[in-house]
């Protein structure tokens, strides 16, 4: 599937756990976007300057000004296509090996604020991954019409190795003559919830799907991996998108889900529920029926292509016009989910200068987003204020297209 690994290309999935900070009531606070007692932000870029080049790992110390460069500094990454996970204060790069077995190479920031490398393993492909407890879930699934299973590891991140593995019978788990393929894995309150799509997995349409018009959600226990039970909502399609999360947890415990509404059939867009967001509230394994936010509705049309959540209910999250399956959203709106309100953000680029746009990028979850924005003039981080809806201009990086931002504190 070349169009997959386009997109994973283009948006480098990554998936980024926040930091508070805890500071005396006596010390200033510190200006959003600037690293404060030594800690860094790390910026995977990819260089521009031919096809096929590994990822750079950089520094900065402030996301809303200054500049950095691919040429000549950072940490090169092996292999194309990576994507990232922050836990427990480290950074996980990892390798889609596009089938064949990926690099898991993992870094600390030390107290001079480079990046060192902790360990350098192998480990299989996988298409939806996760931190969870003390440990990155990682699952590779199945599309394949003569195997149904998917099988997850269980990498525990002190370790930094693999503790447990197993199978999910993907048939299974859709009971419905398709496959489950998950879109991501989430951990709410105890247990783990793992969003899927139904999809026919043969007949020169493996990705199709005859359900276009249904959410599911298969609820595993955690960390034994047996399944609980599979929820269902027919108000919206499926949560998410390949490798893409779509459900977001709180500070309440409480789980949206994210609808683009992008289901397909030999081809053809099926779907004809509007995009929106649902919720699962804490400690249920239902959707709540009493909550339905339609996004498309107040968004002109346009529908979800990806969110990053900036706490007190808020969300920044991208949005596109025409329908498709792997399409990066070029304009960006504050989606309100306490209030059902929509915001289209002012002072990010235009939708056609932009040429890419970084996914599940960095929050504090203070009310600001920083996402990297790629145009035909450069790269830059933008910070998304989600009280004001605006974006503004800050760090550039030059030489590479950036494809993910994440934040380290030095250990002590």
């Amino acid at each position: 599937m070349k169009t997959n690994f386009n997109y994973l290309l283009a948006v480098a999935a990554a998936i980024t756990v926040g930091f508070t900070s805890c500071n005396p009531t006596d010390d200033p606070e510190p200006d959003p976007g600037q690293s404060t007692a030594g800690s860094r932000y790390i910026i995977a870029s990819t260089p521009t300057s031919s096809d096929g080049v590994a990822d750079y790992l950089l520094t900065a110390e402030s996301l809303t000004e200054g500049t950095v460069s691919t040429l000549g500094n950072g940490v090169e990454q092996d292999g194309t296509y990576r994507y990232y996970v922050t836990h427990k204060n480290k950074f996980f790069s990892m390798l889609y090996g596009q089938g064949n077995p990926g690099a898991v190479t993992t870094y600390e920031l030390n107290a001079e604020g480079a990046l060192e490398k902790l360990s350098d393993f192998q480990s299989e492909t996988v298409q939806a991954f996760g931190a969870i407890d003390d440990d990155i879930v990682m699952v590779k699934i199945s599309r394949s019409e003569t195997n149904p299973f998917a099988s997850w590891y269980r990498m525990d991140a002190d370790q930094l190795q693999i503790v447990d593995e197993g199978t999910w019978n993907q048939e299974e788990i859709a009971n419905s003559g398709e496959r489950a393929f998950f879109s991501w894995v989430t951990q709410v309150g105890d247990k783990l919830f793992a969003p899927y799509f139904s999809i026919k997995a043969c007949c020169n349409d493996t990705f199709g799907t005859n359900y276009p018009d249904s959410a599911w959600v298969a609820v595993f226990d955690y960390p034994s991996m047996e399944l609980n039970t599979v929820i269902k909502d027919d108000r919206t399609s499926f949560l998410g998108r390949y490798f893409l999360s779509g459900l977001e947890v709180d500070e309440q415990g409480d789980a949206y889900g994210f609808s683009g509404s992008v289901a397909s059939s030999n081809g053809e867009m099926t779907s004809t529920l509007p995009s929106a967001i649902t919720r699962i509230k804490k400690e249920t394994l239902a959707f709540d029926e009493s909550y339905y936010f339609n996004v498309q509705e107040l968004a002109d049309d346009y529908y979800i292509t990806a969110n990053t959540y900036v706490g007190n209910g808020k969300f920044i999250v991208t949005m596109n016009k025409e329908k498709g399956a792997y399409t990066v959203g070029k304009r960006f709106g504050v989606a309100d989910v306490y209030n059902k309100t929509f915001t289209w953000v002012t002072g990010s680029p235009a939708e056609a200068s932009i040429v890419n746009v970084t996914i599940n990028n960095y929050s504090a979850k203070d009310g600001l987003a920083y996402i990297g924005i790629t145009t035909e003039d450069g790269s830059w981080v933008y910070e998304f204020n989600a009280n004001t809806a605006t974006a503004t201009e800050g760090l550039k990086v030059e030489g590479g297209r950036i494809t993910a931002i994440s934040h380290l504190d030095p250990v002590e």
